[in-house]
């Protein structure tokens, strides 16, 4: 009977240490499983880090993650996720919600958390989208958006008129055109693209 955790960020630049540090069995975690980078909204059997742990766990394991959206923020998901974790005999401790087993009651408590985390998905959708909507309003009347930005989205690293004319007037290559204006191949080629 192993203690295992399963860890998940949304983005390289989060860390995985506030839920290690918040799992209440973090002395007794033989072995971990981790997806950095990997959004919620993938299905877990697709996020290598799942998959790995879905492949090693045995009847009688416990696995410990920090939430319910760490296993994902598709209600179907999360449910056929546990449902599966449940079948093989592993129990599923959710941090601050206790333990759950192969019982009606877990999977009903299960459905719920998993039907709030996909509602708390698309929420952050219709923020994200208010706030890009508001923006081009904003930016339109007045040039600037609602933050005070000039542009809407990313600020262009330089500037691309620029960036071509060099490139033409000396005949250089990409590599020594982004090096040149200190900038990543990928955003010249996009720059000469255009």
């Amino acid at each position: 009977m192993a203690h295992i955790a399963y860890y998940r960020v949304s983005t390289n630049s989060q860390s995985i240490e506030a839920q290690k540090a918040a799992l209440t069995y973090a002395d007794k975690i033989e072995r971990e499983f981790i997806d950095e980078g990997v959004s919620g909204a993938v299905v877990a059997t697709n996020r290598s880090g799942f998959a790995e742990m879905m492949s090693y766990v045995r009847a009688g394991d416990t696995i410990h993650v920090y939430a319910v959206d760490r296993l994902g923020r598709d209600a179907i998901d999360v449910q056929t996720t546990i449902r599966a974790l449940l079948q093989k005999g592993v129990t599923i401790e959710i941090n601050g919600l206790g333990q759950i087993s192969n019982n009606g009651v877990g999977e009903l408590i299960i459905a719920v958390l998993a039907q709030v985390a996909d509602m708390e998905r698309h929420r952050i959708a219709q923020r994200t989208q208010s706030g890009r909507d508001l923006a081009k309003v904003t930016h339109a009347a007045t040039g600037k958006t609602h933050k005070g930005k000039d542009t809407l989205g990313r600020p262009a690293k330089a500037d691309a008129a620029e960036v071509r004319a060099w490139r033409k007037e000396k005949n250089e290559s990409i590599a020594a055109t982004a090096k040149h204006f200190k900038l990543s191949e990928s955003t010249v080629k996009r720059y000469c693209a255009a």
